[in-house]
């Protein structure tokens, strides 16, 4: 469903994302790790189109930025991006009439109904808390029924209740089909969910393991795998020799 080839992501002087290649079954929950700066935010922007890179991402054998591909997206920011004027019924309108879609409404509902905001709807964005906000950006998210969904630390800010139904919603996504790609830093939070894991540091992808080949837990693995790299970094000789400075 996602392919990445050589994806390569600067900022200036700064490698965001070093030479990038992964793929994504459809039916699979992919978690991508990996410490501050490590690039996961750069990679899922420039999957969903909204940032330019070197390389080549295709969604379902679509160039990742044709409207063929944005169809079968959706994406799920860390941060909701509301409009405070627009109130929550009418954020699931403008979003449903963008994609062109009939007869949304009771998915709408149903939506609301879960992430407990079918109270709210009446609700302006600047009206509603942070929890709130990031409870109708996954409504938002989900509304498409996209078949690769992409969610950027989509559990910060969210109650336990909400938690918990994400965790459900994803679990049924996964079974229809859908490939989700899940970038955050609560390990502990996708323990269960995960196909397959991809450790990002410095920009490249230094680990990729199915659920099979993993013999220990999610957050184990992770902190063997990139302590292991920042001890490599660390202990490697200097690129220099004496030589080279006469």
């Amino acid at each position: 469903m996602l392919s990445v080839s050589h994806l390569t992501k600067k900022y200036g002087k700064t490698l965001a994302c070093d030479d990038v290649s992964f793929r994504l079954d459809e039916g699979s929950v992919t978690v991508l790790l990996g410490p501050n700066g490590a690039g996961k935010s750069t990679l899922m922007k420039s999957v969903i189109g909204y940032l330019r890179y070197q390389g080549e991402i295709t969604v379902g054998g679509h160039p990742a930025k044709t409207s063929e591909a944005r169809r079968l997206m959706g994406y799920i920011s860390e941060i909701p991006s509301l409009y405070p004027n627009l109130t929550v019924s009418e954020h699931m309108e403008f979003v449903a009439r963008a994609y062109r879609l009939r007869d949304y409404r009771a998915h709408a509902e149903a939506l609301l109904e879960r992430f407990e905001l079918f109270d709210k709807r009446k609700k302006f964005g600047d009206e509603l808390s942070k929890g709130m906000q990031q409870k109708l950006n996954l409504c938002l998210g989900l509304l498409t029924r996209p078949r690769l969904l992409l969610l950027d630390e989509p559990m910060v800010g969210l109650d336990p209740h909400a938690i918990k139904e994400l965790k459900t919603v994803i679990g049924e996504l996964r079974a229809d089909g859908c490939t989700v790609l899940v970038s955050t830093h609560m390990i502990d939070s996708v323990d269960r969910l995960w196909n397959r894991a991809l450790i990002m540091q410095k920009g490249r992808i230094c680990a990729d393991v199915s659920r099979e080949e993993a013999e220990e837990t999610l957050e184990k693995l992770f902190f063997e795998i990139t302590e292991q790299e920042t001890n490599e970094k660390t202990d490697a000789p200097a690129d220099w020799s004496v030589e080279q400075h006469f």
